[in-house]
Formats: structure tokens, C-alpha cells, sequence
């Protein structure tokens, strides 16, 4: 019989460690989280320095009841949740229903590997209880904020709103983006090319303008631009100068969490939550054909750029055998973390960089083959040789008027052989015929007319990126904040930007006026510090949630007592009870509801104005979401008619209700 109990969260990790340990330990999962915060009440007491009121959740006592049963015939118990703060308080929060008089221990890995498992169970640990009281403190901020301010809109805007401590700032983003996109008054403004032709060749070589008497130069208008055009068909043209110099191109560095969910958005079209979807399979373990599942990544939620050393010395043995000794640096790339990342974590690489992609792709489905993929090539890639290109710059003067051709030729392709996804479109202009006073001919004077555009809207990768380079949030719940706000519908996905409705706008000004603190970005930022700082040891619990809470609950004070509801009448009766019909605010957006709620409970959406085109069909077209946050139409009158497109069959008319 097994003498140990190895708690792990996932079930699916289970069988692979249970496999790798063998039959002195039995190996259990905990289903994530047995113990939190309750969900029908704050659950601190704000009055008592902060005290956590944790509660065995209810769709979890069976779990915790195995769990128990499982220890009592064992001596020890293993904890192998995750190894971050999460996974570190799920832990420490089940070890007291288990038992006093057992041996406790913490064990973390990297990755579900035989050699990364066992040694984690050779050097055990305690719990950090520094990183437990950071945990909570999170936790315990985000509760404060979002169920204080949660029912603030509830009684002032509408209902099943909701507000966050990180997510309304993530929506403050979105929200001052598309203001800006709004107010943006394009500038117009000249370019000035011209096509060449060297005697004796037939190519034509095209040049762009960018000196006018040795400076740079703006044209915001036609006439000075056709006053120079005119000026320049006068002038000879000979080449001045010849510039030929040699780049380097660095590979990237190894993938976070933050990082893997842009290239994969950018290059696979995959969604945050997707992404982590499919990093948590390949973390936990696929099936290679032995019938024994393998973990083929290392976890997947870290901000550090650390690579061990026996991964470091195995990918360069590969890369030394696999493409030879001229892609191999002399040592190993390193790549700095920045300051808050946890440098006990490892960078997202291969947990085995033997496992080819093309070698396992008949186990994985195509996502995780996609996924995997992008992984192994930007590990092994990280530590290969920078590319090397020659670029050719040549400068041509017309009078007064400096213009110039670039092109590039890779020299050495290095890294790039395994990531050749390189823009290389300048590579494609053969500038080897040109050389310095060669004279031009002039063949044609190109003027174009532009407009500045303006800053474009948020995707999935930018926003990641843009929360990344902010310190908003932590890599881990960049994925979570996304999905709330676009299930709370403060903002929608259009072609693949967000768009933030306009009870985002609404939701987020309301926040920015009578909750300037935490809508700060700056302070939001800090605040991930200062918990970098309760997990490090120079900051208490307690007092870092006393300096928050203080100013916190004076805006609260200030929000409840002015604030006021206000309620949009319309001239339109209720059909049903005669009142006059409201605009009101929930989680779809505005609708039109009896002014006698809750005595007449009619409601009904606001539509577009557009007749349905179904035929039969005498309902209008409403701007809806899908589960995804994607914007598209369907009838007022769903389920009795099912139609839906994508935008508007016709150009709407003016708003109006049904």
C-alpha cells in the first residue's frame, strides 16, 4: 500500500505522476481550488486587519472528503500544485483538514517529466508562506474592489454589472483608445518618389525623397509639393553615395505567458484563453503512443526568461548535431528577465527538445501541434546564431533633393533557419548594378497624397502586450481579463480588434470619475509591486491593504452619496400596462423596460431600425455578441426567427425601438 498521498490540482496530470512515482505513492487531484473566499459575500473583515473568511466550497466537499479518507492511511502528504503563488496557497489552504499529526511537504517542478518529478521529490520543501500571504492579498484587493463597487452599479446604472480591480483598467485602456480613434482629425501630408533607369539597364529603380537642401522636410500640401515635383524634373540625377554594411538580426528570446499569447494570436489566430487552453495540455501530458501520457512543455504561466542549465546544454547539443557548429554560439544566449518576473520560473520551452514537432505531430491534434510548434522553434531558435544581412543603401541627388533605394541580402540566415517568417520584402531590390557617380535618368516623378491615420484599435496581442509593458496584472490573468470584460459586454471583437460598447464608455467613465485611484494605470502598476513586495518579505499583509483600503473606502463614501439613478423616459407606452417605457442598462447593454418595474415586468430590445430580411418576418435587426465577444445581428424576434449576419443587410436608418 502507498505510504505517501501526492496531492496534485489537475485529474489529468494524476496517471503521468503517478506512472513516474511508482506504487509508494498515491497520487490525487484537488480540482483546482477546495477553499476560497465565499461567493455570496466579501469574505474579509476589513475591521480585523483583513482577516480571510475561507470556506470549503460547496461543489467541492466531496473532493475534500476523498481527500481526507486518502489521508488517514498515509504517513505523508506531497503538495504538487502548480508552482506559482496560486498553486502554492490551494495548498496551504487544504492542509489543515488533512491532518496534524501527518508529515506535510511541498514539492514544485517545471515540467511533468520522470527526471524533473523525481528530483523535486528528493529536495521537498516547506510552504512559502510569504508568497501565500502575496496570494492573498491579491485576492483579497480584488474582493474588496470588485464586490464594494459591483453593487454601486448595480444600484446607479444597472443590474448583473460588475467592476474589477485590474479588468476596469484593461477596459480604461480600451475605452481611451477608441476616444482617441473618435477625435482624431487626419493631417494630410506629401511623399515624393521618382523612377530612375541606369543607361544600359532596363530595370527601373524607385527612389523616395528625404532630404530637401540637407534637412528633413514635411509637405502638407499640394501646391508646395507640385512647385518641388516641377524643380526636380529639372535637375540631373547621379548616384552620390553607395552604403553597404552588414546587420546583425538577434533571435528572440525563449516564450512567457504573456509573449507565447501574441505570437499565437499574431500568427495563429488563437485567443488568450485558447492559447492557455492548450499550453495546460501540453503541460499536463499527451499521449506518445506508450500508452503513458508525456508533459512536452514547461508550465506555461511565468514572466522569467530563465532557461536551466541541463535544458541550456541539451538544445545546444541539438543544435550542434542537428545544423552544425557555425549556428551555435560560442555560449549560450541569455536573456534578462525584467525586474518583477520570478527567476525561480523557467522561460515556456519543450520539456524535451528531442521531440520534434514533425515527429509527434501523428499524437497531437492540430492545435497542439500549432502551439507545440511555436513553442520548440522559438526555444531552439533563442539559442542559435543572429542572422546576418548585407544591406545596400544608395543616395541619389537631384539639385538640392536627396533621395535613396535600400534592399538587404541575407548573408547568413542563423536563427532564421527555423523562424523564417521575416519580412524580407526590401531583399527583393537588386541594387548590385548601381555604384557611386553612376548619372540616372529620370523617368518618371511620383508625387502621392496621404492622410495620418489614426492609432488603431486594441487586438488580442496588442492589449496583452500593451498590459505586459504597463504592469497591469500578472502573465497569468491576462486570459481571465479579457473573457470578463467581453462577457460583460464592455467591449466586443470586430474583425478581431476590440471595440468597447457603449456601456463600456459608460461603465468606464463612471470609474475614472468617482474611483480616480484604482483606475490609474500608474497606481495599478505600483500595486503589482508592492505585492512583489509582500512576497519578498518587506512588506506586511496587513499593511498593504490598510494604505489601499483607506483612500478606497473614502471614493466608495463619496460614489454611494452622490451618484444618483437616473431614468431615460421615452415616448412609447408599455403594451402590456400603459406606463411610459425606460431606457435601462444590464449586462447585454441598454434596453427598454417599463417604468413600472418590477410591478410590469415588459422588456424589449433596442433595435437598429433595420427590417429583418427573412421573409414572413416583421422583426428588426439588433446588434448582438456571441460567446466570444464577436459583434454580429440577429432578429428581435429569436427563437421565432433565427436570422443572423454578420453586418447590417442594408445601410440602417435612424435608431428607433420595435
Amino acid at each position: 500500500m502507498a505510504k505517501a498521498l501526492v496531492i496534485v490540482e489537475s485529474p489529468t496530470k494524476v496517471k503521468t505522476i503517478n506512472k513516474i512515482l511508482g506504487a509508494k505513492y498515491k497520487v490525487t487531484s484537488s480540482m483546482g481550488h477546495l477553499i476560497d473566499l465565499p461567493k455570496s459575500q466579501i469574505g474579509v473583515d476589513v475591521e480585523h486587519e483583513f482577516a480571510a473568511k475561507l470556506i470549503v466550497m460547496r461543489a467541492k466537499q466531496k473532493t475534500l472528503t476523498a481527500l481526507k479518507k486518502e489521508a488517514k492511511t498515509k504517513d505523508e502528504i506531497y503538495f504538487a500544485t502548480d508552482p506559482d503563488r496560486e498553486g502554492e496557497a490551494i495548498g496551504w489552504n487544504i492542509m489543515p483538514f488533512l491532518g496534524a499529526d501527518k508529515k506535510v511537504f511541498r514539492v514544485t517542478f517545471q515540467e511533468i517529466t520522470k527526471t524533473a518529478v523525481l528530483k523535486a521529490f528528493e529536495n521537498p520543501r516547506e510552504f512559502d508562506a510569504k508568497k501565500i500571504e502575496s496570494q492573498m492579498a491579491r485576492r483579497v484587493l480584488d474582493r474588496i474592489v470588485g464586490y464594494m463597487i459591483s453593487p454601486l452599479l448595480w444600484k446607479k446604472v444597472g443590474s448583473r454589472l460588475s467592476a474589477g480591480r485590474v479588468q476596469s483598467v484593461a477596459l480604461r485602456l480600451i475605452v481611451d483608445r477608441e476616444r482617441a480613434i473618435r477625435n482624431f482629425i487626419p493631417q494630410e501630408y506629401w511623399l515624393v518618389g521618382i523612377d530612375v533607369q541606369k543607361p544600359g539597364l532596363k530595370d527601373i529603380l524607385t527612389a523616395n525623397l528625404e532630404k530637401i537642401s540637407n534637412e528633413k522636410f514635411e509637405l502638407k500640401e499640394k501646391n508646395t509639393t507640385d512647385n518641388i515635383v516641377e524643380e526636380i524634373k529639372k535637375e540631373k540625377l547621379v548616384i552620390s553615395d553607395v552604403i553597404v554594411k552588414d546587420v546583425k538580426r538577434n533571435p528572440s528570446p525563449p516564450f512567457i505567458t504573456s509573449t507565447l499569447q501574441q505570437e499565437a494570436f499574431n500568427k495563429l489566430g488563437f485567443n488568450a484563453n485558447r492559447t492557455m487552453q492548450i499550453a495546460q495540455q501540453l503541460y499536463e501530458g499527451i499521449e506518445l503512443g506508450g500508452g503513458d501520457p508525456v508533459g512536452l512543455i514547461t508550465y506555461m504561466r511565468t514572466d522569467s526568461v530563465n532557461i536551466s542549465n541541463d535544458a541550456l546544454n541539451g538544445v545546444r547539443d541539438f543544435i550542434k548535431a542537428q545544423y552544425g557548429a557555425k549556428y551555435l554560439p560560442e555560449t549560450a544566449n541569455r536573456y534578462k528577465s525584467k525586474k518583477s518576473a520570478q527567476e525561480a520560473h523557467e522561460a515556456i520551452r519543450p520539456a524535451d527538445v528531442m521531440k520534434k514537432p514533425d515527429e509527434i505531430k501523428q499524437y497531437l491534434d492540430e492545435d497542439q501541434l500549432k502551439l507545440y510548434s511555436l513553442i520548440w522553434r522559438r526555444f531552439v531558435s533563442s539559442q542559435m546564431m543572429p542572422a546576418i544581412f548585407r544591406n545596400k543603401r544608395v543616395e541619389i541627388t537631384a539639385g538640392r533633393f536627396l533621395f535613396s533605394a535600400s534592399g538587404s541580402t541575407l548573408v547568413f540566415d542563423g536563427f532564421l533557419t527555423l523562424d523564417p517568417s521575416v519580412d524580407d520584402d526590401e531583399g527583393k531590390v537588386d541594387l548590385s548594378p548601381y555604384e557611386k557617380n553612376d548619372p540616372l535618368k529620370l523617368i518618371e516623378v511620383k508625387p502621392s497624397q496621404h492622410f495620418t491615420k489614426p492609432p488603431p484599435r486594441f487586438s488580442e496581442a496588442s492589449l496583452v502586450k500593451t498590459l505586459e509593458e504597463e504592469g497591469i496584472g500578472r502573465p497569468s490573468t491576462y486570459a481571465s481579463i479579457i473573457s470578463t470584460i467581453v462577457a460583460r459586454n464592455y467591449v466586443i471583437r470586430e474583425r478581431g480588434y476590440f471595440n468597447a460598447t457603449e456601456l463600456g464608455m459608460k461603465i468606464c467613465d463612471l470609474l475614472v470619475l468617482y474611483f480616480p485611484t484604482i483606475m490609474d494605470i500608474g497606481f495599478t502598476a505600483g500595486m503589482e509591486e508592492r505585492l512583489d513586495m509582500v512576497e519578498e518579505g518587506d512588506l506586511a499583509y496587513a499593511v498593504l491593504l490598510k494604505e489601499f483600503y483607506g483612500p478606497f473606502k473614502k471614493e466608495l463614501d463619496h460614489a454611494m452619496a452622490t451618484i444618483e439613478k437616473t431614468t431615460e423616459l421615452i415616448d412609447e407606452k408599455c403594451p402590456e400596462c400603459g406606463r411610459p417605457l425606460a431606457v435601462k442598462w444590464g449586462r447585454r447593454g441598454k434596453f427598454l423596460s417599463c417604468s413600472g418595474f418590477p410591478e410590469c415586468k415588459f422588456a424589449k430590445p433596442i433595435t437598429t431600425g433595420v427590417k429583418c430580411p427573412q421573409p414572413d418576418c416583421q422583426g428588426e435587426l439588433v446588434k448582438r455578441r456571441g460567446k466570444s465577444g464577436r459583434a454580429f445581428y440577429g432578429c428581435s424576434k429569436y427563437p421565432a426567427c433565427t436570422f443572423t449576419a454578420n453586418t447590417l443587410p442594408e445601410a440602417p436608418v435612424e435608431t428607433k425601438t420595435e
